[in-house]
């Protein structure tokens, strides 16, 4: 059965954007084709400044909101990143095999590095390093595949590149995965800013659907969505982004076709109209589930507590292996256990 891992970063309140274009995949497809595991990945969030105590209260959140999306323990693993020490052990011995250039050249760091510049400040080393923790999330874990939208292909392509070479210098250690798309809605965009993904944020901004908005919230913020000064519904995503953005955010919830979908409005009123209950529609299940995981935080931190527990029962024998193989001593507890009945002590590398 081939193995799946993907994860959210509690940075900000996830979005309608998270959920259609991961989420629901997970929870309706993958947990049950694949042996997965879904993950709060809450060391990514300290690479930028924060507040520690919104991030635990958002990782809670981020859990909570997983298993209200329809991920269940028992199909699949859901746990917290920092509850499991493999990701940091094996993310610095991938930071030994990765490159300075390679690094400096990922595009979130590029961007981000390039606007704390000109603010005349600089960023943590922790964001330079960023992609190579998010490898070691992937390769502990024999990961196949990596359900993810179209901004994290590069970060994919980097966990592949550096289990090759990895394997190359070493012996083989990783299985090298590869990235997956979902087809529809891979990205919601920000219903202000079209040509922006709808991502999670600091502030209540008005093109932002938080999947915890009240009905009405989510209701207004369609409404208000920017569309165009033309009056006819055509989907045209290069032309007109708005527009096109609306259709395939109700495509998505409904289950249809955006261009087939843009033939059926005269007006953009009646679209938003449709694309708002639609909303509010998939939405309710979600909203509703996290109130009841809210009102029983026991069981919340019960299903982590095994998750972490599963979880690091599958990451340390290759996260093991890749400290072996690169060439560290092995605790003396394992090197006891290595030698024979004579008491010879065997290279735990063979």
């Amino acid at each position: 059965m081939k193995r799946v891992f993907s994860g959210v970063k509690p940075t900000g309140h996830l979005t309608l954007g998270n959920y259609l274009g991961a989420m629901r995949q997970w929870a309706a497809v993958d947990q049950h084709a694949a042996d997965a595991l879904f993950c709060v990945v809450d060391l990514h969030a300290l690479t930028v400044d924060h507040d520690p105590a919104r991030v635990r209260r958002l990782s809670r959140q981020a859990a909570t909101l997983l298993l209200a999306s329809g991920l269940d323990p028992r199909l699949c693993t859901v746990f917290v990143q920092s509850h499991v020490d493999e990701h940091a052990r094996l993310s610095y011995l991938l930071e030994c095999v990765a490159g300075d250039g390679e690094m400096r050249r990922m595009i979130q760091y590029k961007e981000m590095a390039a606007v704390e510049r000109e603010r005349g400040g600089s960023v943590r080393l922790s964001l330079l390093t960023y992609p190579v923790l998010m490898a070691a999330d992937i390769l502990a874990y024999a990961t196949d595949e990596v359900p993810v939208g179209d901004d994290q292909t590069q970060h994919v392509e980097l966990a592949r590149d550096l289990a090759v070479r990895f394997n190359q210098r070493y012996g083989h250690t990783f299985v090298v995965p590869r990235a997956t798309h979902p087809s529809v809605a891979a990205r919601v965009m920000n219903l202000q800013e079209p040509a922006s993904k709808m991502g999670k944020s600091d502030d209540t901004g008005p093109g932002i659907i938080y999947l915890l908005d009240e009905p009405d919230v989510a209701r207004k913020k369609v409404m208000r969505a920017v569309t165009d000064s033309r009056r006819d519904v055509e989907y045209d995503p290069e032309g007109r982004p708005g527009v096109a953005n609306l259709l395939e955010i109700l495509a998505a919830c409904t289950g249809g076709n955006p261009k087939d979908l843009s033939g059926v409005y005269e007006s953009y009123g009646s679209l938003k109209k449709d694309t708002a209950e639609a909303v509010v529609e998939v939405l309710r299940p979600v909203q509703e589930r996290h109130k009841e995981l809210c009102a029983d935080p026991a069981y919340v931190e019960g299903v982590l507590r095994d998750g972490a527990e599963r979880a690091r029962a599958m990451a340390r024998p290759t996260v093991d292996t890749a400290y072996r193989a690169i060439g560290l001593l092995p605790p003396a507890s394992e090197t006891s256990r290595a030698s024979g009945a004579s008491g010879e002590v065997v290279s735990a590398a063979g």
